[in-house]
C-alpha cells in the first residue's frame, strides 16, 4: 500500500511524550498587582543590558526620548492656546493675529519633536544589536562554564533552548518598547495635567476608559508566555525533526533508510500539535482582548458624555471643551501607548528573567571556587569507591571503581558495551565528577581545584571528533592556539604523527583549506579523515595525560597500525589511557583494566590475563577467532600466552 503514511501510524509516536513542560516560575504565575510592580524590575533589566551594550548611546537615547515627549507636551499647550485664540470673542483678523504665535509655537515644537524622534530611532537602531550581542555573550559563557552533567539533563535543553531562542530575541526587542514607554509617560502626564486643569472629574473617567485595557493587555502576555514555556519541549522536538529533513549530515541516511516518509510525518505531527496549541493560545488572547476593548470604549463614551453634560450646563466653555477634547484625545493615545508598551515590556521581562534564570542555573551547575591549587603533574591518578550515574538514570554507569594510574604507564581500558569505559574516561579528563568516591592526582582531590586546570594537562582523542567548521590548521591548534609555534613545526609533527600530513597535502590549500561545505570554497573529509584530524589535535596538545577512545575505530588496518605506533612512542614521559574493543591493539600496554557493569573485573598484563581465563581472555579469543580460526585461536600463540 502507497501513499502518506498516516499520522497515528508515526513510528515516533513512543518518543513524543512529555510536551507539556510543568513551570512554576514567578514571572509567569504572577497576578495583576504583580505584574504591575514587576514594571520597574522590567525597565531595570533593559537598563542593564543597555548600558552594557553601550552607555553613551543609553543616556543618548533616554535624553532624546524625554525630550520628544516634552516637545509634544508643548505642542498640545500651544494647540490649547491656539484653540482658546480663535474661540475667543471679537474681529476675526484680531483672533487670528492672537493665535498666530500659538500656531508657530505647535510648528516649531512639531519640527523638534521629529527631529528628537530621528535621533531616538537611530540610537535604538545602534543600541538593539549591541543588546543581542551582550546577551549572547553572557548565555554562551554560561553554557560553557556548566558542568558536562548538565547537558544529560532534559530539563537543563529545556531552559537553555528558551533563554536562546527565547530570551536573547525578546531582550532585544525590549528596548523599543522600554522607549514607548517613556515617551508615552511624558506624554500621559502632560494630557493628565491638562484634563484635570479642565475640570477634575475627567481624570477619573480617563483613567476607568483604560484600565480594562490595561488589564486585556497584561493577561493576554500572561497567557503568551506560560503557552510557550509549556510547550518548549514540543517545540524543541520539532526544530531537531526540522533539521534532521534538512541538515546535510543526515541527508545521506535519510535517503539510504528510505526514511523520508515517517520523518515527514512526524514532523506534521509536531508541527500540527504546535499549531493546536498556538491557536488556542491565540484564541484566549483573543477573548481577553475583545473584552477590555469593549470596557474601554464604554468607559471612553462616558467620558464623552460627561464632557457634553458640562458643556451644556455651562461649567465648560466651548474653547475649553474643544481643548478638553484634544486632551482627551492625546491622553488617552498617550495612555493607549503606555499600556501596550507596559503589555509588550512586561511581556519580554518575563523571558528576559526566564533568560537570567537560565544564567543563574548555569553558574549554579558550575563548579564552586577551588579551594587548593592545581597541581602541575602527578606521579599517579587515584581513583577510590568512584561511583557515578547520569542524570535522570535510574542505573549507575560507574559502581566502586579503585583504580591506580601511575605516570608514564600505558594502560588501557576494555569491556563490552555500556562497561562504563567512555564514562570512566570522561572523568580522569575532570569533565565529570563523582558523585560518590574521589579522584585524586597524587595528593589532591580534584573536587577541591578547578577543573579547566586539570583539563589544560589532559588530550582527550574522541571516536567521534567533532568536525569544527574551520581550516585544518585551526582544527589541530584548537584550544592550543596560543602555543609557541612560529613556524608551524610542532603542528605539522602533530599532523604527521597522526598520518593526516597526506590528506592534509591534498587539499586545495593545505592546511588553510576550510572544512565545511557549508561554506563557499569549503571542503569534507571521510570519517577516516576526520578521525586523523582528531588524532593530530590530541598530539598537538602535547599534554602529560593522553586519553584515547577508540581513536582508530574509522582506520584502516594500516593507519591503524601506524598510528598505535606513535602513541607508543610519543607515551616516553607521558601517561597514556586507551579505549578500544580491538583488542591485538592493546595487548603491548603496561596494564589493562577490564569493566563489566561499571566496575572492575579483572586487571594485569596480556599475559595475566590470557592465563586467568576471564572476560578478557574470552573476548580475545572470539576476535582472533574471527581471523585465524577457532582452532588457531585458542593455540597459546595467538593468545600470546
Amino acid at each position: 500500500m502507497t501513499g502518506q503514511v498516516p499520522e497515528e501510524m508515526c513510528e515516533f509516536d513512543e518518543l513524543g511524550q512529555g510536551y507539556d513542560t510543568p513551570f512554576d516560575g514567578d514571572a509567569a504565575n504572577a497576578g495583576l498587582g504583580r505584574m504591575v510592580t514587576r514594571l520597574p524590575v522590567a525597565l531595570a533589566q533593559v537598563w542593564r543590558l543597555s548600558r552594557a551594550a553601550s552607555r553613551r548611546a543609553t543616556w543618548l537615547l533616554v535624553l532624546a526620548q524625554s525630550a520628544a515627549g516634552v516637545a509634544t507636551a508643548l505642542a498640545l499647550l500651544a494647540t490649547a492656546r491656539a484653540l482658546g485664540a480663535l474661540f475667543a470673542s471679537g474681529p476675526a483678523p484680531d483672533r487670528v493675529g492672537a493665535a498666530l504665535p500659538a500656531v508657530v509655537a505647535v510648528v516649531l515644537a512639531t519640527a523638534v519633536r521629529a527631529g528628537l524622534e530621528t535621533v531616538v530611532a537611530a540610537t535604538q537602531a545602534r543600541l538593539s544589536p549591541g543588546i543581542r550581542r551582550v546577551a549572547e555573550n553572557r548565555l554562551h559563557a554560561a553554557a560553557v562554564g556548566a558542568d558536562l552533567g548538565a547537558f544529560d539533563d532534559a530539563d537543563w535543553h529545556d531552559a537553555l533552548a528558551r533563554a536562546r531562542d527565547r530570551g536573547i530575541d525578546h531582550a532585544q526587542l525590549a528596548l523599543g518598547h522600554a522607549v514607548e514607554l517613556l515617551g508615552a509617560l511624558v506624554g500621559l502626564l502632560v494630557g493628565i495635567g491638562v484634563v484635570t486643569g479642565l475640570h477634575p472629574v475627567l481624570l477619573p473617567l480617563l483613567a476607568l476608559s483604560i484600565a480594562p485595557q490595561g488589564w486585556a493587555a497584561l493577561r493576554s502576555a500572561r497567557i503568551g508566555f506560560e503557552g510557550m514555556v509549556q510547550r518548549m519541549t514540543l517545540y524543541r522536538r520539532l526544530w531537531l525533526f526540522a533539521d534532521l529533513l534538512s541538515a546535510r549530515e543526515a541527508a545521506a541516511e535519510v535517503r539510504a533508510c528510505t526514511a523520508e516518509r515517517p520523518l515527514l510525518a512526524e514532523f506534521r505531527r509536531l508541527a500540527g500539535s504546535v499549531e493546536r496549541a498556538e491557536v488556542r493560545v491565540g484564541y484566549a488572547q483573543v477573548r481577553v482582548g475583545v473584552i477590555g476593548r469593549t470596557l474601554s470604549g464604554l468607559a471612553l463614551g462616558a467620558t464623552y458624555v460627561a464632557l457634553g453634560l458640562l458643556v451644556r450646563a455651562e461649567i465648560v466653555p466651548l474653547a475649553v471643551a474643544g481643548t478638553a477634547v484634544l486632551a482627551v484625545r492625546t491622553a488617552s493615545g498617550s495612555l493607549a501607548t503606555l499600556m501596550v508598551a507596559v503589555d509588550r515590556l512586561y511581556e519580554k521581562s518575563l523571558y528576559i528573567t526566564d533568560y537570567h534564570a537560565f544564567l543563574d542555573e548555569a553558574t549554579a551547575r558550575s563548579r564552586p571556587a577551588a579551594t587548593r591549587a592545581v597541581p602541575v603533574g602527578f606521579a599517579e591518578i587515584r581513583l577510590r569507591d568512584v561511583y557515578f550515574a547520569y542524570p535522570g538514570s535510574a542505573e549507575s554507569a560507574l559502581r566502586g571503581v579503585d583504580l591506580v594510574i601511575r605516570r608514564g604507564e600505558t594502560v588501557a581500558l576494555v569491556g563490552e558495551n555500556g562497561s562504563g569505559k567512555t564514562t570512566l574516561a570522561l572523568l580522569l579528563a575532570a569533565l565529570y565528577h563523582p558523585d560518590k568516591g574521589t579522584v585524586h592526582w597524587d595528593d589532591t582531590d580534584l573536587a577541591d581545584v578547578d577543573p579547566v586546570g586539570i583539563r589544560e594537562q589532559v588530550a582527550l582523542v574522541m571516536q567521534q571528533p567533532t568536525r569544527w567548521p574551520v581550516t585544518a590548521r585551526g582544527n589541530i591548534v584548537l584550544g592550543r592556539a596560543d602555543r609557541v609555534d612560529p613556524d608551524g613545526a610542532a603542528m605539522m609533527r602533530a599532523a604527521r604523527d597522526a598520518g593526516a600530513d597526506g590528506l592534509i597535502s591534498r587539499l586545495p590549500h593545505g592546511y588553510e583549506t576550510l572544512l565545511s561545505k557549508k561554506f563557499r570554497a569549503g571542503v569534507d573529509l571521510s570519517g577516516g579523515q576526520w578521525q586523523r584530524i582528531g588524532i593530530a589535535r590530541g598530539f598537538y596538545r602535547d599534554a602529560g595525560l593522553l586519553i584515547a577512545d577508540e581513536p582508530t575505530a574509522a582506520l584502516d588496518a594500516r593507519a591503524e597500525h601506524a598510528v598505535y605506533a606513535n602513541i607508543r612512542r610519543l607515551a616516553a614521559g607521558r601517561t597514556v589511557v586507551l579505549i578500544s574493543h580491538r583488542l591485538a591493539s592493546v595487548r603491548e600496554c603496561d596494564r589493562i583494566v577490564v569493566l563489566g557493569g561499571g566496575a572492575v573485573v579483572e586487571h594485569g598484563t596480556h599475559e595475566q590475563l590470557m592465563r586467568s581465563g576471564g572476560l578478557y581472555a574470552e573476548l580475545y579469543r572470539l576476535q582472533a577467532a574471527a581471523y585465524v580460526g577457532p582452532d588457531e585461536a585458542h593455540s597459546p600463540s595467538a593468545s600470546g600466552a
